[in-house]
């Protein structure tokens, strides 16, 4: 239990573990975005999009959007602080977010990582300092997640030398491409190298689309994707190409060269590795886009607890007043472990991009085994964040009533926004396949191989001792799950190291099973390996499912073990048994089904699940504040009520004095502006 009466939680010191080591990339986004940069509500398409890429040329330049780069390109070689970056233009406009992204994360980051030093010296300043507008032109209308399969070609001819950039059919065509319909001046285009007769697979080139004055260059034909549900701000087109001639040293050549008589080489001769290391080099799309739904979640949540906190609905037994929203059960089971997802996730997002960093953002080779697992993980937890954000938003609409639907409180345009990032930068399902196949094999390069799976050779404890490699705080994890005594009973559920062993038992069982049938399958159906794959794929998904899980598990462990505030860290911890206790919950099914759990433990564990929401309800506003929100970022007309609303109660309780302190459990009285009193201390 928290101790309520010596423990008063600083929301300073909360927000200063979540903020994380790149605080300060935080403080100057909440100190520089002020109203202007605002979504407007009721603005049409063509509004949007010309507000958007005004206020893109008015980011201040110490917000780091662009730091990734290398100093001598404008940026500070720091990629840690650009994803940082990007996560919180996602709490002021998405729309702002995905336009940003597109120009520095993936238009320019694709030229910066497939790029030489002749690509740099040329564009990457421009790039950087907003001087050249551009496009990602990866999916086509045909090929989206499937990128190997993509059908625009690019032929080199030794006569002339330049290449041949076609779209041979519709389906071919460039779709969905931000960037293209309006502003875009350049692309980075992915086709299927041919030279010599000969298919080299998919690389990418830089490609001008439009001329000086705007106007489509020869060959170019530029669409507009149309209408859409949401980032209205974001100019999504379409892009084909007629037999365009591109120069030779407009391939970004940086892992695969042609020389001036079509001469093919690459340092890495294998095609499908050379694919992935390709792709490898551009996760932090994938990266960016997980945190900025975690930061729409955020925000999300924060309206939603901020309104609960002073919207009545319904008398209480005595009838003296009506209740808060916050104080109803059924709410807290909505908002609370939801927050307590978004909190588990924040860490993982955190301890994800430090990873990054690291391993991206030195001058040396790259550990090729670090990141299989970095691209691994990115995938899952963009999953997991994306997938999260589009059930919290939607909750957290429904826990405004009809507040929640007027676009005045941000709710339905977070919604809107966010909805489309479940398939952008990889399908979710797609992606926890890529993570289930890189469990199961063990190498990034053997995707959609199934050759190995039915050997003698293939051991599944060898691939668990691999899959069970510590996250993060390797010896605590390790300890706390040792302690765990033999028999469940003798523990409690709150029991962290009991709470980790179930999520790694299920990890373990879970890929040990697929194994035997992947295994299974590969001997009764060796000459159909589509089939062997796809009469298992749910259980594949649910292994993939089960990882992310874990690891979310374990950062958020390691997240408290880190935090220094004692408080801070009290609070955390039962925050972080609502998480656990909310997915073992939720996966009862399974676990009793796996002789996991026992009927008696799977009800207790409903009882303290619903024990913790009451222990957390006088922490609701407390959480959404460590978020460090400004007020004005919320852009909620609820919310802007809110003072004159709780002065209205004060009054009321003023007159009414039998019913003051009745407001949430124990009468606690949390203040948004500094310290949240403990609700023995309050009146």
């Amino acid at each position: 239990m928290l101790d309520h009466a010596s423990r008063r939680i600083d929301i300073a010191r909360l927000q200063e573990t979540l903020d994380g080591p790149w605080a300060e990339v935080r403080q100057a986004h909440r100190k520089h975005l002020d109203e202007r940069f605002l979504p407007v509500y009721g603005e049409t398409g063509d509004q949007a999009r010309e507000r958007i890429t005004r206020l893109l040329g008015e980011l201040p330049v110490e917000l780091g959007i662009a730091a990734g780069f290398p100093p001598e390109y404008g940026g500070r070689s720091d990629i840690g602080a650009s994803i940082v970056a990007t996560e919180m233009l996602a709490q002021v406009d998405l729309s702002l977010m995905v336009k940003a992204g597109v120009q520095w994360g993936l238009f320019g980051g694709a030229v910066a990582a497939l790029g030489t030093k002749r690509h740099h010296d040329a564009y990457l300043r421009d790039i950087v300092e907003g001087r050249i507008f551009g496009c990602f032109a990866m999916t086509e209308t045909g090929h989206g997640s499937d990128v190997q399969q993509l059908r625009t070609t690019c032929e080199y001819d030794p006569q002339t030398q330049t290449f041949d950039l076609h779209t041979p059919h519709e389906a071919a065509r460039k779709d969905y491409i931000g960037n293209a319909a309006r502003d875009g001046r350049m692309a980075v285009v992915f086709a299927q190298l041919i030279t010599g007769g000969r298919r080299h697979g998919v690389h990418a080139w830089l490609v001008p689309i439009r001329d000086e004055h705007g106007n489509p260059m020869p060959g170019v034909t530029i669409g507009d994707a149309g209408p859409k549900a949401g980032l209205l701000g974001v100019d999504n087109g379409r892009l084909s190409f007629d037999h365009v001639r591109v120069p030779r040293d407009m391939l970004l050549d940086r892992y695969a060269q042609v020389a001036e008589d079509g001469t093919y080489s690459s340092p890495i001769e294998n095609d499908s590795r050379r694919f992935f290391t390709m792709l490898g080099t551009l996760v932090r799309g994938r990266v960016s886009v997980g945190g900025a739904a975690s930061a729409a979640t955020k925000a999300a949540l924060a309206i939603a607890v901020r309104y609960g906190d002073i919207r009545r609905q319904f008398s209480d037994a005595e009838g003296d007043r009506e209740v808060l929203l916050n104080d109803y059960l059924a709410h807290q089971r909505k908002l609370l472990p939801a927050l307590a997802t978004t909190y588990a996730l924040h860490f993982a997002q955190t301890e994800l991009v430090a990873a990054l960093d690291e391993i991206q953002g030195g001058d040396g080779p790259v550990d090729e085994h670090r990141q299989r697992e970095l691209e691994s993980r990115a995938a899952g937890l963009k999953a997991a964040q994306t997938w999260h954000a589009t059930r919290t938003i939607q909750a957290c609409r429904e826990a405004c009533g009809g507040a929640g639907y007027l676009s005045e409180n941000r709710l339905p345009s977070l919604k809107a926004d966010t909805d489309v990032f479940t398939t952008f930068e990889g399908d979710n399902t797609v992606l926890l396949q890529l993570v289930a196949k890189g469990l199961l094999t063990g190498y990034r390069d053997e995707f959609g191989s199934l050759d190995g799976w039915g050997r003698a050779s293939f051991v599944a404890e060898q691939v668990r001792e691999m899959v069970l490699e510590r996250t993060a705080a390797r010896a605590l994890i390790a300890r706390l799950v040792g302690a765990v005594p033999g028999r469940d009973d003798e523990v409690a559920v709150t029991d962290r190291g009991w709470q980790l062993k179930v999520f790694e038992d299920r990890e373990e069982h879970l890929l040990d099973s697929a194994v035997r049938r992947l295994r299974g399958g590969a001997s009764s159906k060796k000459d159909r390996p589509f089939d062997i794959f796809n009469d298992v794929q749910d259980h594949v998904l649910a292994v993939a499912a089960a990882h992310v899980d874990r690891v979310t598990l374990e950062a958020f462990v390691a997240g408290i073990d880190a935090t220094a505030d004692p408080a801070v860290k009290e609070l955390l911890s039962r925050v972080c048994d609502l998480y656990a206790l909310s997915v073992i919950e939720a996966n009862k099914g399974w676990l009793l089904e796996h002789g996991r759990l026992t009927p008696a433990r799977s009800k207790a564990i409903t009882g303290v699940v619903n024990g913790l929401l009451k222990e957390l309800r006088p922490y609701m506003r407390t959480l959404v504040d460590g978020f460090a929100i400004p007020d004005a970022w919320l852009h909620a007309a609820i919310l802007r009520e809110e003072s004159a609303r709780q002065d209205e109660m004060a009054a009321h309780d003023a007159a009414d004095p039998q019913a003051a302190g009745a407001d949430s459990p124990g009468g606690v009285a949390d203040s948004p502006g500094g310290v949240a009193d403990s609700p023995a201390a309050a009146p």
